[in-house]
């Protein structure tokens, strides 16, 4: 074995070993989940996430919890509507549990599964796609979650008598950074 093959297979055995063994905790979030009607689009943006992660025997665990009344959409009267339909004063909290390959430090598209719990109803999501940037010892993580109402058992709140979509796509823009 020549020394550029050693060294490669310990770069990457290193690179494995300190995913397969390590903590994680979420530094920035960008949560924005999207709301479409005929009359107009809708966005509500929360930074509140918090969130770890561990990952040993081979898979990473992580888990998010965000508050419902922390999403924005810059109309207090539809936040606040939205918190209504959500049952957010009964379910305040948005937990998102991520399971992850413990080969994900060497993918740049992570396929995770993820179980959602959000207004008193659990969701699950099978392979969801994310792309991963490192940028020095932090790892940004981004990708859309193809969440519906009908996952969570909400009714499509109505404008003039006509529902919003089903679909509530939740784009996630995420840092996290090693303890």
């Amino acid at each position: 074995m020549n020394k550029k093959s050693l060294m490669a297979i310990l770069f990457l055995t290193s690179s494995w070993l300190a995913l397969a063994q390590s903590q994680w905790v979420l530094e920035q979030s960008t949560l924005t989940y999207h709301v479409s009607h005929p009359l107009h689009q809708m966005d509500g943006v929360s930074h509140a996430a918090r969130g770890k992660g561990v990952c040993q025997a081979g898979q990473c665990d992580f888990l998010i919890a965000v508050p419902v009344k922390s999403f924005d959409s810059g109309d207090s009267n539809r936040d606040l509507h939205m918190l209504q339909v959500s049952r957010g004063a009964q379910f305040p909290m948005v937990t998102v549990r991520v399971r992850l390959p413990a080969d994900a430090a060497s993918l740049t598209t992570i396929p995770a599964d993820l179980e959602i719990e959000f207004a008193g109803q659990t969701a699950h999501y099978k392979q969801v796609p994310f792309q991963r940037a490192t940028q020095g010892n932090q790892a940004r993580i981004s990708g859309t979650i193809p969440a519906t109402l009908s996952d969570f058992k909400i009714e499509p709140p109505s404008l003039l008598a006509i529902p919003t979509k089903n679909e509530i796509p939740v784009r996630v823009e995420m840092t996290w950074r090693p303890l």
